[in-house]
Parts: structure tokens; sequence; C-alpha cells
């Protein structure tokens, strides 16, 4: 809490000062002291807590009074522990002595006042909300750690509203109230004390953009709540009775931390003397309490999935039943979005991520919805974002994206310890360029990288997929639950590994056995496959772009080469304006589905060994010792002949962690 003003005294006239409950006043009680004056003493209402320091010890008088001696090295302060019933119903007198002169005295008449600003610096979520004697001014991260969350009003509770929840100035109900956070201002005053004082709340002018406050009126819905801050509202003056009050607050959120805006929020009370009209207002005190906004917080693969998102098109009648088989085995709800709401954009992934935000008292899902605005671009917003499901996007002007912007290229991992730091919510991970090779080099746009490093929690790391044809790390790696070492693995495509399968087969005998099977007229033979040259050579440079990849994840995750698994997987180079790119030679079986122990991998239509694909076996001997089950979707048609595989297909809403993020330290 803030301190209150230094109060002079002098014997020409009393002084009189209003004193906050829990504030330290200082008291000079040497700057106005008679000249001929050398030590004084003093003495208190009972309410009244004084504390002298001064180098020189008191003196006891006959009559046990303490006398101090007067210098510039004494610092006394004071203290009123109760509010007052009315004004300067508490005394301190100051007498002063010399050696020559009478006792002279000086009064000060104090009105001891309530005035306390609560929120939940402690993050329970629950109660009421009173003073816990900790400094609210300040946020802390940290399981000890304090301060108030504030929750960005990102939803849509009305849904007959086109605009967002913060969009507007109205509190619709009761479940819009669960998405603020609260905030009391108790009173203590003499009931008479508001004739001569004022309150003020307000927050700073370059934050009044960033936070709306309603207080709670008397009525009915929604005029039951006012706005008294926000935008284009930095102050508001309370108008309250005297004696002991309650005023309860409501605040929202109305922007995320981003790259011009640490996430931090003050908001104040102060309290003016303006007793006197003819003077401007004089500042008595000054309270504070401070949020931060919660952030936006991606989860990983291996959080249980709670539902499945994907896109009916023209010729997938097949890939869908087999995603809904898969999802109802993973018990998941199934959400499918019709053809005439797609515009032939059956890229689910690459138009949304979704998250979620938290507070003590609420946590919300939240749709990021990426900059790419193909087909898909309403879907966020008509079906996602609704009532308890909030929205955010980061946008960028057309012509600027890239396909890098897309969120197959936005992947997290799940919780690592990296040497003694802990990331309990795991890394966020993006592709970019890796360096800038030419004007044609692709990066993810400035925008989402400011807006991804801002929530802090989930501290990003770049990776290199400008390599690639789409260009998305979800064409290289993937994570998977494990019940072992660190709970998961790292699934890394490797054309080496692939290239070793295929050599084994070609030594037991199998050199004919045919890729593509029943899938397209022109098959390659596993003996074509490994004396193919310039295919070889084509797969020796995008090892080494994964193994770049590769050195990266070890060092920004804490990893292993045990936590690690090489997927089999070849890859192409193709022409794209003057340039090579890499695409997937068969289905790309990392771009996978992942729902709990249930994988969905693409098919790879890999060479027939005694009947069965040797690709889809060497995978689950890869991945079924490890509890998983593996379900092989084709997906060639409709996906990967598109550049596409099951995982850009599909999107899931994953459970938040339990671990809260207000707990870490960034």
């Amino acid at each position: 809490m803030a301190q209150g003003r230094v109060i002079h005294v002098a014997p020409q006239q009393p002084a009189h000062a209003v004193c906050v409950l829990g504030t330290t006043i200082s008291l000079d009680v040497y700057g106005s002291a008679p000249k001929d004056c050398t030590s004084f003493s003093i003495t208190a209402s009972p309410d009244v807590v004084v504390n002298v320091t001064h180098s020189s010890p008191a003196k006891k008088s006959p009559t046990g009074t303490s006398k101090w001696p007067l210098g510039p090295e004494l610092d006394l302060t004071l203290q009123v522990k109760a509010a007052s019933n009315r004004i300067d119903d508490h005394k301190i007198r100051i007498s002063y002595y010399g050696p020559k002169t009478s006792p002279v005295q000086a009064l000060l008449y104090l009105t001891g006042v309530e005035i306390s600003l609560c929120t939940d610096v402690t993050r329970t979520g629950r109660g009421k909300l009173t003073r816990t004697g900790k400094d609210q001014t300040t946020w802390t991260w940290g399981p000890c750690g304090q301060g108030a969350i504030l929750l960005v009003n990102c939803d849509k509770d009305n849904p007959r509203s086109s605009h967002m929840d913060w969009e507007d100035d109205e509190v619709l109900d009761n479940k819009d109230l669960q998405d603020m956070s609260p905030m009391t201002l108790n009173t203590k005053t003499p009931k008479d004390f508001f004739a001569n004082y004022q309150l003020v709340l307000h927050v700073a002018k370059a934050e009044m953009d960033k936070v709306r406050v309603f207080q709670a009126t008397r009525g009915k819905l929604p005029s039951r709540y006012k706005v008294v801050l926000g935008p284009q509202q930095f102050s508001h003056r309370l108008d309250l009775p005297g004696g002991q009050h309650s005023v309860e607050f409501f605040v929202e959120g109305l922007a995320f931390p981003d790259a011009d805006f640490s996430g931090v929020i003050a908001l104040g009370v102060s309290l003016l003397d303006k007793s006197n009209p003819e003077l401007p207002e004089a500042l008595v005190f000054q309270d504070s309490v401070t949020f931060r906004v919660a952030p936006w917080i991606m989860t990983p693969n291996t959080q249980p999935p709670q539902e499945v998102y994907v896109c009916r098109i023209f010729d997938n009648e097949d890939f869908l039943k087999s995603v809904a088989a898969l999802a109802k085995k993973a018990k998941c709800k199934l959400i499918v979005c019709p053809e005439e709401e797609h515009m032939d954009d059956q890229w689910m992934q690459d138009e949304m991520e979704i998250g979620y935000i938290q507070a003590p008292h609420k946590t919300l899902p939240v749709v990021f919805d990426s900059p790419r605005d193909r087909g898909l671009k309403d879907f966020p917003v008509k079906r996602v974002m609704g009532p308890n499901f909030g929205y955010v996007t980061r946008g960028a002007h057309a012509g600027e994206v890239t396909g890098l912007d897309a969120f197959g290229n936005l992947e997290v991992s799940p919780p690592v310890t990296v040497g003694e730091k802990e990331y309990p919510l795991g890394r966020i991970l993006i592709g970019n360029s890796g360096y800038p090779s030419s004007s044609e080099s692709r990066d993810v746009h400035q925008a989402l990288q400011d807006f991804l490093d801002a929530q802090r929690v989930q501290a990003p790391v770049r990776l290199f997929s400008d390599w690639l044809f789409v260009g998305h790390i979800d064409e290289f790696l993937s994570f998977i639950p494990a019940p072992d070492r660190k709970g998961f693995r790292l699934l890394l495509a490797s054309p080496r590994a692939c290239y070793a399968l295929f050599l084994e087969q070609q030594r037991g005998g199998h050199g004919e056995a045919l890729l593509f099977e029943g899938i397209k007229s022109k098959l390659q033979k596993i003996n074509d496959i490994l004396s193919n040259k310039k295919l070889r050579e084509q797969n020796s440079y995008v090892e080494s772009c994964i193994d770049w990849n590769r050195e990266v994840l070890k060092r920004e995750l804490g990893l292993a080469e045990s936590d690690i698994i090489n997927m089999p997987q070849l890859f192409k180079l193709v022409g794209v304006r003057g340039r090579l790119k890499a695409e997937a030679f068969f289905p790309n079986m990392v771009n996978m589905l992942v729902l709990g122990k249930h994988l969905g991998i693409p098919k790879p239509f890999g060479p027939l060994i005694n009947g069965r694909c040797c690709l889809e076996e060497k995978v689950r001997s890869l991945l079924e010792p490890l509890g998983l089950r593996c379900t092989f979707i084709d997906d060639f048609i409709p996906y990967h002949m598109l550049h596409g595989e099951v995982h850009c297909g599909t999107n899931v809403r994953r459970k938040p962690f339990a671990f809260k993020w207000w707990n870490m330290v960034p």
C-alpha cells in the first residue's frame, strides 16, 4: 500500500490530517520547532501508534514522560489502528522544551479512515476479497508469487451479437461476469467525510485501452453494471457515502500481451482533499493493485483430446469415416465442417490452433485464428468462438502472408526441463527460413512471432522449415505420449531410416516389392528407389535439414537421442519459383493425428512383404511397444496429392494443463 504524506506540525496553529489504516505517516516535529527548544515529548490517543527513531536515547522525566532531543536526524512516524467515528477524533500533542523557556505545545488532529482496494492477490479464485497484508502493487511469478490475474473477455456469450464480449461495454449476464476478475473497494469513514474528500479510480492513459472496469450498482442486468474505466475513460470519480461500505468492481482484459504490451496493468485509487474550493485538490493517499493478463497457452499432443475437427469434402468420405472411428475410440467429440462452409479448403490444422487462457476462477478455451484467410477463414469465428469459447487472431496485410503463417507450422512440445530450467507448459515451436538465402525466403510474420514471444510461458523455439515445399514443421516432427523417460517421444522423419529399411528388405530378397500398389499407375520398386542416385542425393540434403533441427530440438528441449524416434520417410525435391523445395515422396507418416494412445497415421502404401506393408510394420514396431495403437488412414488422393496429410486435415482441442501458468518462472 502507498505511503501517506508528510505532516508538519507547528505551535502556531493546530494541524489536521487524514491517516489511512495500514499506512505510515511521517511527522515533522523538527522543521517548525520553536527556535530555542532542544527537546520534545509526545502523547497520542489510544488508537494512534507513534514511533520515534533517534541516534540519542530518550530521557525520562520525574513524571515518567520521555523526552527526545531535537535534531535533523530525528525520524518520527505514526499509524492509526482504528477508523474514526467522527472527524478529528484522534489527537497527538507535541510538547517542546528549551533551557530557558516554558514548554510550548503543538496539536495534530487525526481522522483515521479505511480505504483498501482488494483483488485476488493470493490467486485462490474463491472467497471474499480482503486485504492480505501483501504488497498488491507488484506482480511476481512462481509458487510463492502474488498478484491478481485478468482474462481477456474474448468469448461471445450473446449468440445474437456480432461482437466479442470485450468489444462492448455491457455485462450480458452472470456468465459474462465469470470471464472477469473481481475487485472490491472497502471504505470506513466518518459519515460526513466525503463532503471534503473525493475518491478517484484510475488507470494509466497508456493502458486504458487494455482494460475495462464495471462497477456494480443497484438494479437489474445489464444496467446493474456501469463502465467506470476503459477505452477513452482513464479515471472515474466515485460517489460514496460515509460510514462502512464495500463497492464491487469487475475487471476484464481487452488485449493479450504483445510486443507493445507487457500484460501488466495497474489500477489505482486516489484520495483527494477538496476542502478548500479556492485551491486545487490535494493528493492525500494512493493505493493500487496490479493485474497480469493471462497468456494464451497451447496444448501438446500429450494432453488428453476432447474434440476433433475435420472438413467434409467431395472425395474424403472414407477418410472421414476413419477419423470418426478413431475419435470414437479416443472418446472425443467429432466436429465436421460441411462442404458449403469451407469453400474447398480442407486444411483444418492450418486455419487455427486451439489453446486456452486461465485465471484462478476460470479456464476458457481460446481459438487462435491464423492470418492465412482461405476458405476456412470464417470457421473459427462462426463455428468455434461462442459462449465460453474465446477467440484471438493476429492479422497481416494482404500480400504479407506466406505459407509459413499457417498453423501447421505452429506446434508445442510437452513439458521439458533444459539443464536447471523448467518449462512446465512446454515450448512453442515455429518454423522459419533459417537464413535469408534469397528474396524468396519465407518467415513467420513478425506480428505472429511477437505475439507468441509476449505470452512468455512457452518460450518459442525457432526451427528451419523453409526447405519444405509447404514449409510446415509438422512435415518432419510430431510428439507422442510415452509411459517412460520424459513422458513422450519426439518423432522425426528420417530418410536414413527409410533407406536402411529398404536395404534390409532388398537383402532379404524383396527388392522387387512395389510402392504405391493399388493407388498409382506408376509404381516404384525397392530396387528402383535404392538405385536412384538423384533421389538419394535429394534425401541426403533433406536429412541434413532435419538433422539441423534435430540438434536445435535436443539443445532447446533438453532431449537425448533416446528421446527421439526416427520415422522412415522419403522426400523428393520439386521446383518452386526457380528453387527446389522438399515434399513427401509417399504419405508422410510423421504427419499424424494423436488422440491419447490412438494414432491416426497416413497410410504409406509401402512395399508389401508377405502381404504386409513393411513401412507400416516398421512404424508399429517403433510405436506400439509404448502402448500406442496405430491406425493407418488412407489420405492419398484428398490430402497427400495436395501436399498435406492427416494432421494437416484435422485439428484437436485438448484438455488444459493441470499446472497453473502463474506458478512457473519464465
